[in-house]
């Protein structure tokens, strides 16, 4: 069966192939570069060429506030996304620090979207700024999807004036990896037989799923590379990494069948991740928690959700496992808002007499945008 390990009986011994992966898809995953910086570079042409920082002035905000994004001018000052603004600020002082408009970011999405459905209608949005396709089948009926990824990229500029980078292959995890490779405004694909050439170069820290937290792990145990890691058998990767190990000896074969999805109904929105090397210091919990906060965010705002609950899940070494809840004031999605929930749950609940090997943040209590805009108008009322 397509994706999995088939086995064969031979001289009373089970023998093992490798998986084999399905080729016959043709997924592109569009990834607009540097979105929400460049969404206000277009509209306010007199800031184009400045560091741009998603985020509020830290003078504002008493040193508070985390970066949502940057344009890559800022990213030369050592400036990323779910940084503090008053690191950022440190780094390059006149960098243009702007709120962001998120009702805006959301209005330019849609109308990526739109360009999006005159090519297929299977779109699965991950965010505001980046999506997958499914184009095995596209509606303009043309064969090869490194022409569509063109006229995709094409389209964008010439509408919008924005710039995207889109990976092609035959499945999500590869079209993912392939968009981050020749960013800005590049085209990269990935081919069935690239495939385990091209993951055989890649770092460990390229693979999609490999937190920044557990790289110093694969590197101790000398995985610098996909060829690295593929050289070790699927039981050794399962005893060092639990579910991630089985996840990517798949994934280092080119096996990854998850279908485009364009319509899940959500009840809640999380992120969770485990730690090969366990926290034991406060910062690389509170810098885990603003990671995932942050990708918690970019889904709501890509959903159009607006949060009533916020949910911190814990694991400790010794798999004691802590699940705690705190009600918003009101539905948000701004992730300062729910920055500070998460934080404030940590401070109530959280602890370091033992140390972390696993962190959640979810949201629950989902509430769709014109829905939040019709609660509260009835509430002026």
């Amino acid at each position: 069966m397509t994706g999995e390990r088939r086995g064969i009986m031979r001289y009373g011994i089970l023998e093992f192939k490798d998986p084999v992966p399905d080729t016959s898809r043709k997924i592109l995953h569009v990834d607009m570069d540097a979105f929400y910086a460049n969404v206000e570079a277009r509209d306010n042409p007199a800031i184009a060429y400045k560091p741009i920082v998603i985020a509020k002035h830290p003078k504002l905000t008493g040193g508070r506030g985390i970066v949502s994004t940057c344009n890559y001018k800022a990213r030369e000052y050592g400036i990323h996304s779910a940084m503090t603004a008053a690191e950022a600020f440190k780094r390059c002082p006149h960098a243009v620090f702007i709120a962001g408009d998120w009702s805006h970011y959301q209005e330019v999405s849609q109308q990526i979207r739109t360009i999006f459905a005159q090519y297929t209608d299977l779109i699965e949005p991950m965010s505001l700024d980046e999506a997958y396709l499914d184009v095995t089948h596209n509606k303009l009926g043309i064969q090869s999807a490194t022409h569509l990824a063109q006229r995709i990229q094409a389209q964008i500029k010439a509408e919008l004036n924005l710039t995207c980078s889109i990976g092609v292959s035959y499945n999500k995890f590869l079209a993912k990896i392939a968009s981050d490779y020749r960013k800005p405004f590049g085209i990269t694909v990935v081919t069935p037989d690239q495939a385990l050439e091209f993951l055989d170069d890649l770092p460990i820290d390229k693979f999609y799923g490999v937190g920044r937290q557990s790289v110093p792990y694969f590197h101790q145990r000398g995985i610098m590379t996909g060829a690295d890691l593929r050289a070790i058998e699927l039981e050794d990767l399962i005893e060092h990494f639990g579910k991630m190990g089985k996840s990517l000896y798949y994934k280092v074969r080119g096996v990854h069948d998850a279908p485009v999805q364009p319509h899940r109904e959500r009840k809640s929105i999380g992120k969770e991740t485990t730690f090969i090397q366990f926290l034991a210091e406060e910062e690389g919990v509170l810098d885990a928690l603003t990671q995932l906060t942050k990708r918690v965010v970019e889904i709501l705002k890509a959903k159009n959700f607006h949060a009533q609950t916020v949910t911190l899940k814990i694991r400790y070494d010794d798999f004691e496992t802590l699940t705690r809840q705190l009600s918003l004031g009101s539905p948000s999605q701004d992730v300062e808002v729910i920055s500070q929930a998460v934080q404030e749950l940590w401070e109530l609940h959280g602890h370091l007499h033992k140390s972390v090997r696993l962190l959640g943040v979810s949201t629950a209590g989902l509430i769709q945008l014109d829905k939040v805009h019709t609660q509260l108008s009835f509430e002026k009322m």
